[in-house]
């Protein structure tokens, strides 16, 4: 189980013993409409050529392990899925999900050839629950691509950009998810910084 880690104004960190992930205490979560504000304050255009740059960081590696025309889902994909637009644009089938703004449960009834996760991860209430959903979704053979700050310095956290996003809950570290996959059975590459891909064996 987490235990206390530090506590910063209002807010209170946990750790993960196992994991070493650092998550916030349940009791300082945002409500649903106060997280969904935040969300809505956000300006990321499919069109942008610099948010395009950014998720090449995930796009490019992922991409060069894919086949042609494989079937993706884009989990999280916010009010602009650029994402899957870059994808599509590659010859890729996408569907979109998101609880906010794509909240169609109706994507999470199949299974796909990957699925992608950009900046998404770090928001979850549930991670371990989501992982293992995510791993539902997945074809055997299937690949899961995740984009996220991973958490290095613990000296720095405190002023650390990405801890000061209200909506930022979990923070990861390589030791995480090389965790997370030997628990879900995975094979993990991480081909740059702040990414790590995950196939699931079959």
């Amino acid at each position: 189980m987490p235990g206390p880690f530090c506590s910063l104004g209002e807010r209170r960190y946990l750790r993960c013993p196992v994991c070493e992930a650092t998550l916030l205490h349940p009791e300082c979560l945002l409500p649903p409409d106060a997280e969904r504000a935040v969300y809505e304050l956000h300006d990321n255009q499919p069109d942008d050529p610099g948010y395009r740059s950014f998720l090449a960081r995930l796009t490019g590696p992922l991409l060069s392990r894919l086949p042609a025309g494989a079937r993706g889902l884009d989990f999280g994909c916010g009010p602009g899925p650029a994402l899957a637009q870059m994808m599509e644009e590659a010859g890729m089938e996408m569907s979109l999900y998101d609880p906010f703004f794509y909240p169609s449960e109706s994507v999470l009834s199949g299974q796909y050839d990957f699925i992608t996760c950009t900046e998404v991860v770090e928001h979850l209430y549930q991670p371990a629950g989501v992982f293992r959903q995510l791993d539902r979704l997945l074809r055997p053979g299937g690949w899961l691509g995740v984009m996220t700050c991973f958490q290095t310095d613990d000296a720095r956290f405190e002023h650390w950009h990405y801890r000061r996003d209200p909506t930022h809950v979990v923070f990861y570290r390589e030791a995480t998810f090389r965790r997370l996959a030997e628990q879900m059975g995975w094979q993990l590459e991480i081909p740059r910084k702040d990414v790590a891909l995950f196939r699931k064996r079959g």
